[in-house]
């Protein structure tokens, strides 16, 4: 804790927290790690500040990192995803884990129709050729979508958006989800063989485990329709990269939409980045301003809820 001030510190992985959310929090000194905090700064902010929360952005929170900390009570993802919190470690400490779930749902649904359409239509590759001085009427055709089959691996609240545009553009809906016992009305539920076998786009939508890392690879590539897409706002880990390249550059697959890597940033040097098919954006699916604003309030409010908890167990 800051020696001048006399409230608990929240340490925020990241440079900012919407001002909603730091409102909610005016009790507390927010200390912040800044964009990309490495390890090491994550156990000397933690040794120095000793918070009693941590807002995760970016970054990883190891064992390390919770051990640096004698008076953490709650790790808040500032998302839904928590595979970039060591759950096990923070379980053997005592820590509650929270997620803001469902908070980026709408933001990342629009986003994978951004990857789906740019891939179906072209759209970079043409703009790029008229850019250059090209007309590309008489030799271009794009896929479309009208009564084609979406693919989709999971249907929380990301994927049941997806689903529901895909629905409204014509086309059937095939989904797997192991936690899901009734899909939604238009949804028909499938193992995931039959998922990639029978669709002309796949998406990703769950969340990443040690379970299921790898989940699409090379004998799954394998199993999708020639000239099929496939298209991942999930976690990057859930695709072999090497085996995706191999099956793009055999023309196995048509595209592929990406927002997530196995390793973020990716390498300069990831051979995916100089595939024309392959499109890629920086993980920003639910990065918007409202997304922003909706993850923060929610990371804040989990902290509050997991405090009280803690503070009524005391009682």
């Amino acid at each position: 804790m800051n020696a001048e001030s006399t409230k608990a510190v929240i340490l925020v992985t990241g440079a900012d927290l919407a001002p909603e959310a730091q409102a909610i929090l005016c009790d507390f000194e927010l200390v912040y790690a800044g964009c990309m905090p490495s390890e090491d700064d994550l156990v000397y902010l933690c040794t120095e500040h000793q918070p009693i929360a941590i807002i995760v952005r970016y970054g990883r929170i190891t064992p390390r990192v919770i051990l640096a900390c004698t008076n953490l009570r709650v790790i808040s993802k500032h998302g839904s995803g928590i595979d970039t919190i060591d759950v096990a470690a923070a379980a053997a400490c005592g820590i509650a884990v929270k997620a803001a779930a469902g908070t980026n749902a709408a933001a990342v649904a629009e986003h994978t129709w951004a990857l789906i359409l740019a891939c179906a239509k072209s759209v970079p590759q043409l703009n790029e050729r008229m850019h250059e001085g090209h007309w590309d009427k008489a030799t271009h055709k794009s896929l479309e979508l009208n009564g084609r089959t979406l693919g989709l691996v999971g249907i929380g609240a990301i994927g049941a958006r997806v689903a529901a545009v895909g629905m409204a553009m014509s086309m059937q809906v095939v989904a797997y989800d192991p936690f899901v016992e009734a899909a939604p009305t238009g949804i028909t539920l499938c193992e995931l063989q039959d998922v990639l076998r029978n669709s002309d786009i796949v998406s990703l939508h769950c969340p990443l485990t040690a379970e299921n890392v790898n989940l699409i690879n090379r004998e799954a590539l394998a199993l999708m329709r020639k000239g099929a897409i496939l298209v991942n706002t999930a976690r990057g880990g859930l695709i072999d990269e090497h085996a995706l390249l191999e099956t793009l550059r055999s023309g196995h697959l048509s595209a592929a939409g990406l927002d997530t890597f196995s390793s973020e940033p990716p390498a300069p040097d990831l051979p995916l980045r100089r595939l024309p098919g392959v499109i890629m954006t920086p993980h920003i699916g639910g990065v918007t301003s409202d997304a922003y604003r909706n993850m923060g309030v929610a990371a804040a409010k989990n902290i509050l809820a997991a405090l009280d908890e803690i503070k009524e167990k005391i009682r």
